[in-house]
């Protein structure tokens, strides 16, 4: 869809309603699969790849559509860690 590859159904679907919000201009600055660089005291710990940023009424926000079986171990530290180096908490949207 537009030119992008989503890993579900779901992300598509959510893909099509931010869209749906930007052009009511409920929202700006849409992102797909924009990438955080998360470093620890200089050193490069992992990378996370958001499923969207956007902004909402000023707010910045990054949205990743989860279901039970892609909220992984891995994704969880990710999640804190995001919010641990870059102060960002990451909103989870869970699809059908």
């Amino acid at each position: 869809m537009d030119g992008y590859t989503f890993d579900s159904l779901s992300e598509a679907r959510r893909y099509g309603e931010l869209k749906i919000e930007e052009l009511a201009g409920n929202i700006s600055a849409l992102k797909v699969h924009p990438r955080f660089c998360l470093d620890v005291n200089g050193v490069h710990v992992c990378d996370y790849e958001a499923d969207f940023t956007y902004c909402r009424n000023g707010r910045f926000v990054v949205e990743d559509v989860k279901s039970t079986a892609t909220v992984t171990r891995l994704y969880r530290v990710k999640k804190k860690l995001m919010l641990a180096v870059l102060g960002i908490t990451i909103q989870e949207v869970y699809g059908t």
